[in-house]
């Protein structure tokens, strides 16, 4: 079948040649039972290239099922999957049949694999070498024929770096590695699909239709579109319910995009290219060092200017004023120290200032400084987290868990 056929018959909208390139691989090997792993971020539509390979398969006439592996608790995932005799475990009132069961002869879409515990990775790995599995609480061998098609929108060989992912299962289901590329990356497809969105939405709500002047097609095409085709489908139904003014400008388009745009957490690694890569809490700390480091440059900065008088024709007739400010500082000194200061507006009179500095013992628990962060910034944006966790550098989430943590 050809790629434009195929693009009519499940609804894809665009001409991006890695968009072309990704529609041509799933065609090649749908007519096979190879595994397939589909990778591409949050959004992207992972699971339509999953109805392509299957309805262009043999198996086209058996059963589809789409499981999300990250939505099944770790310890129901197993029976979920390959089912349980009566008595299995606490709850098991009766025999229960799993996915790789009741879709024998079909094809069952495994999304967000790389959220699948270790464990089970190794029955599963079990199913694609041999076709076998046991059931929980069972000593009997069952036998399927499942074909098994992969989706993550993390780096897989990552976490088989990091132990969270087997390098054997890895390998069993990369035998053909399909990328879905993101939106950012197919501008030349946004305003087409963001058309056939709105047209969709205006006549299921039976509103006018929804026009974008050319600021706001600018904009719509820069914008980088973190949450993929989903985001931008969201968007396109909020302006066809809310908008009273059916030309949309720049100006209202950017009322519905999020400007945070430099805080995205893209949920596909990005390769730092020989940068260091660097942790939240790593970049608190530096943050934290830095700041020390500028206290101790404005303490020397400081005393060099008390010392050699360079303050005085800034502060001529108020000597108590460099006494105060002296005062407020800690200098990294410790003894009394004297220093005569001469003010040409009162005839050469000299002005002793006397400091008595003592080295003080800062502290450096890194808990007390991370909490005393984290109530300035609340206190600054008034107890909104939004704001607090923009100007910390950290995402809301994990703002919010260090407040848990930190008891603030």
């Amino acid at each position: 079948m050809e790629i434009q056929e195929i693009k009519q018959r499940f609804g894809i909208i665009g001409n991006s040649p890695l968009l072309n390139r990704a529609i041509n691989i799933a065609n090649q090997v749908a007519p096979t039972d190879i595994s397939v792993l589909i990778t591409g971020e949050s959004g992207s539509g992972k699971e339509v290239f999953s109805h392509i390979i299957h309805q262009m398969s043999p198996r086209k006439h058996g059963p589809f099922i789409a499981v999300n592996c990250g939505a099944i608790p770790e310890g129901t995932i197993d029976s979920e999957l390959f089912g349980h005799e009566k008595g299995a475990y606490t709850g098991a009132v009766g025999e229960r049949k799993g996915y790789f069961e009741t879709v024998n002869g079909g094809t069952i879409f495994l999304d967000e694999i790389a959220e699948m515990p270790l464990g089970t990775q190794a029955r599963l790995l079990r199913v694609l070498e041999s076709g076998q599995y046991i059931k929980v609480g069972s000593s009997k061998v069952e036998k399927t024929n499942v074909r098994v098609i992969a989706a993550t929108n993390v780096d897989v060989y990552e976490a088989v770096r990091n132990g969270k992912f087997r390098e054997d299962l890895y390998y069993r289901l990369n035998t053909v590695p399909l990328r879905i590329p993101p939106l950012r990356d197919r501008k030349e497809d946004i305003y087409l699909i963001f058309r056939k969105f709105t047209s969709d939405f205006t006549a299921k709500y039976r509103s006018p239709p929804i026009q974008l002047d050319d600021a706001a097609q600018q904009v719509l095409i820069n914008y980088t579109w973190p949450g993929n085709v989903r985001q931008l489908k969201n968007i396109a139904e909020q302006l066809a319910v809310l908008e009273r003014d059916r030309t949309i400008t720049a100006q209202t388009l950017l009322t519905y995009i999020p400007h945070e745009q430099g805080n995205r957490n893209l949920p596909m690694r990005i390769e730092n290219q020989g940068k260091e890569d660097f942790s939240e809490r790593d970049i608190l700390y530096k943050v934290l060092f830095d700041m020390k480091r500028d206290m101790v440059d404005l303490k020397k900065l400081v005393a060099e200017i008390i010392e050699h008088g360079g303050a005085s024709a800034n502060f001529a007739g108020n000597p108590q004023v460099l006494n105060q400010l002296y005062r407020d500082i800690e200098m990294p000194k410790t003894g009394e120290q004297q220093f005569t200061i001469q003010h040409p507006a009162h005839n050469g009179e000299n002005f002793n200032i006397t400091h008595a500095a003592e080295e003080v013992e800062e502290s450096l628990s890194l808990i007390e400084k991370e909490s005393d962060l984290i109530r300035k910034a609340l206190k600054k944006h008034k107890g909104k987290r939004k704001l607090a966790a923009q100007e910390l550098g950290i995402s809301e989430r994990t703002l919010y868990r260090k407040i848990k943590e930190l008891n603030l």
